[in-house]
């Protein structure tokens, strides 16, 4: 067994090794991130071969030689990342094992979220982020820009959706049963230049990033910059506590709206404007447009919407949102870009079929599956293995690292239909990089090797044995990663009173205690 995560598809161990003292490189490619002596006579040879698809490569270590061979670049940069674990060559090693790996990834779409809405982490931190992606071959950097609790991207022709909805003036903490809040002002945001930055640093990676911008539900903090964008115009700030009906009541809000009036041609406008800046801004061919937990209250009173229903013959406020919807697609396709939503969005009967859903809810969705099963395009998110937000006392590794489409209602016939897997990171309860990547690593190597890995090479037993090898990297980058004991909980007691603890207000009590098994040299 190699030490590599994910694992590859195809290998074969040679005996042997390479001495990798005096590195050096030929390359057909340019690859400016490889940091490594260039030589017409170099001992790495990196050959393109334009059979090879995309992602694929060919790896070659033997005696005297490595051969890496891709028909792309980022094809030879996954050969390198290949590399790059087998040599722990960052760790001092210098003796390769000789092996030859074939290799290509099972699904397109290998995807992570970052919700940043509400708690922003920053340029740096993102990069970091987009780094170890990199290293686990995850392609799609999934990037929740908006939300009621923050608008965290500049938008010129609109500068109160910074000004205003880039701050609120205190946040809820510890869980969705408290009240507690911290009063304190709390802002931030990406200018323009910013997230081309980034856009770029992730594109030499392989990386898309994918922005989503909420409509027509999760708008709090753009209606509080604009208040006319929502049925009806109400002087509301952007509000700091993150749901549940016990904070609602105590914290004294009243009436506020988060969803913007679908029948108002103002309103549309609006959305088309913002649409065109971060579509130029993001040049992947895909828009997220949200479209979770859209309450229709406002609509069902609001004389405009109500027209609109009447004028083009809709059945009611979920075929509403199915028009909205259809508006932003057809203005989308002129971009050359598809939508996509929230398998929510699903409930709207008039929806056009090209739009690409996201699978998340807990629940199993029929129209989620049917739209799989009929030959739409889907990704999987499912709440039980791929929301890296919840505590591991519920969802532990073992969830992402055994996920199947199938056993969320994708017949094998319909695999075809999936572009792949994506985890998600929800921050309303994460403040810190400490707890980020506490919830965050090792779930990113689980997700990578499910998104990455055919079934028949899977081998949890394997894969806990590399991952214990792969804990090294997390040392030597500094991250915070969740322990064997806080990943794997054992006992239904302990995992029970974590799960009690993290809903009725004790969201830290995973960090709390992983610094204890840490401090015990537990691993």
């Amino acid at each position: 067994m190699i030490n590599l995560i994910p694992i590859a598809n195809n290998y074969k161990e040679l005996g042997g090794v390479f001495d990798a003292n005096n590195l050096t490189v030929k390359s057909d490619f340019d690859l400016p991130l490889l940091k490594l002596e260039r030589n017409d006579d170099g001992n790495l040879a990196i050959i393109k071969d334009e059979s090879f698809g995309k992602e694929s490569y060919k790896l070659e270590v033997n005696k005297d030689k490595i051969t890496i061979t891709a028909g792309t670049e980022i094809g030879a940069y996954y050969a390198l990342q290949s590399l790059r674990q087998i040599s722990k060559y960052e760790l001092g090693e210098r003796n390769i094992p000789c092996v030859v790996i074939n290799d290509a990834p099972k699904f397109s779409w290998r995807g992570l979220h970052l919700d940043e809405a509400r708690h922003f982490f920053g340029k740096e931190y993102v990069k970091k982020y987009l780094d170890m992606m990199f290293m686990m071959k995850l392609n799609v950097f999934h990037w929740h820009l908006t939300d009621d609790q923050g608008w965290r991207v500049e938008i010129k022709k609109y500068p109160r959706l910074t000004e205003v909805g880039s701050v609120r003036k205190y946040t809820h903490i510890n869980g969705w049963g408290s009240c507690d809040v911290i009063n304190e002002e709390y802002s931030g945001y990406y200018t323009q230049d910013d997230i081309k930055e980034i856009v770029e640093y992730a594109k030499e990676r392989g990386i898309m990033i994918v922005p989503e911008i909420d409509f027509p539900a999760h708008a709090a903090a753009a209606l509080a910059a604009y208040p006319w964008l929502a049925c009806r115009e109400l002087e509301r700030e952007v509000p700091g506590y993150f749901g549940g009906l016990i904070p609602e009541r105590k914290l004294g809000i009243k009436d506020w709206n988060r969803i913007i009036c679908a029948g108002n041609d103002k309103t549309m406008e609006f959305v088309f404007d913002v649409i065109d800046e971060i579509c130029d801004l993001f040049p992947a061919p895909y828009f997220h447009i949200g479209g979770d937990e859209a309450p229709k209250d406002e609509w069902k009173k609001c004389p405009k919407c109500q027209e609109r229903i009447k004028k083009y013959g809709l059945k009611n406020e979920e075929d509403l949102q199915g028009w909205l919807n259809n508006e932003i697609l057809k203005h989308l396709k002129t971009k050359n870009k598809r939508l996509i939503g929230w398998n929510e969005i699903l409930a709207a009967g008039n929806l056009d079929k090209s739009v690409v859903a996201q699978y998340w809810t807990p629940k199993r969705d029929r129209n989620a599956e049917k739209h799989a099963n009929t030959g739409g395009s889907i990704i999987m998110s499912n709440h039980q293995a791929f929301y890296f937000d919840m505590s591991y006392a519920q969802y532990s590794l073992k969830n992402t690292y055994n996920y199947t489409p199938q056993k969320f209602g994708v017949s094998k016939d319909n695999i075809k239909n999936v572009f792949g897997v994506e985890g998600e990171v929800w921050t309303e309860w994460i403040r810190t990089t400490e707890r980020l990547e506490l919830l965050v690593y090792p779930r990113m190597q689980a997700l990578a090797e499910t998104a990455w890995t055919m079934d028949e090479n899977k081998n949890w037993t394997d894969f806990k044995t590399r991952l214990d090898n792969f804990k090294d990297y997390f040392k030597l980058f500094g991250i915070n990663y969740a322990v064997d004991a806080i990943s794997l909980p054992k006992g239904m007691f302990s995992r029970i009173k974590i799960r009690k603890n993290f809903y009725k207000g004790d969201t830290e009590m995973e960090t709390k205690l992983n610094k204890e098994y840490i401090a015990k040299g537990e691993k």
